[in-house]
């Protein structure tokens, strides 16, 4: 059992890292700052920058009745360019795959480090687990990579009278969420690359057997 457990040190760095991972991707699925928008109109906006996330966007007025307005922004509106809900859908998808791959990947540890009778199915396990996080920041960098673009594109979003967003900013800026977003994928994928390459001691299972 010894041996077992010396085999899945960087397996164990992986969940680590995946559970970190994890909780970035869940961090910037609800952070607004997907997108910075300046804009040259202060009047309603006053410090002249729109934060415009996934779900939402706000920004901060003296000109409406509350400091900080926000407005939703759904998965069937119209206005919303195509990059939006499938952002919505697919970081939702990353949070409940990552969720699952952390739970695979703490009971394929499990299986190697503690004295668990049944180990016939552990490299399934260990591909369970690597698949899953493989997925996770697949499903994560898309949408956060498509994002992006569209702002290094200055893309325009036909806002609603409603918001008080031009059409077209000034300028635009990547976003915190997306730097925050692509260092989780990044991790994730690593994390899910560790546990595919994880090498089940078959000469020892077999001795074990016999």
């Amino acid at each position: 059992m010894i041996y077992l457990a010396h085999t899945a040190h960087w397996q164990f760095v992986g969940l680590i890292s995946g559970l970190l991972a994890w909780i970035l991707i869940v961090t910037t699925v609800g952070l607004n700052e997907w997108r910075l928008w300046y804009v040259a109109d202060v009047s309603v906006i006053s410090s002249g920058v729109a934060w415009v996330g996934i779900w939402r966007a706000c920004f901060y007025s003296h000109a409406l009745p509350k400091t900080e307005n926000c407005w939703s922004i759904g998965i069937s509106d119209h206005f919303a360019p195509a990059e939006i809900p499938a952002a919505q859908v697919l970081m939702v998808l990353a949070m409940i795959f990552g969720l699952a791959g952390t739970i695979s990947a703490a009971v394929a540890m499990r299986m190697v480090y503690f004295a668990v009778e049944d180990r016939r199915h552990i490299r399934l396990v260990f591909v369970l687990a690597g698949t899953l996080y493989v997925l996770t920041g697949m499903f994560c960098l898309v949408p956060l990579v498509w994002n992006m673009r569209s702002v290094l594109n200055n893309s325009t979003i036909d806002f609603p009278p409603e918001f008080h967003l031009p059409s077209a900013p000034v300028r635009q800026q990547v976003g915190s969420a997306i730097g925050v977003g692509i260092f989780a994928s990044i991790m994730m994928l690593i994390s899910g690359l560790l546990f595919l390459c994880y090498r089940f001691p078959i000469c020892w299972s077999i001795c074990h057997v016999i």
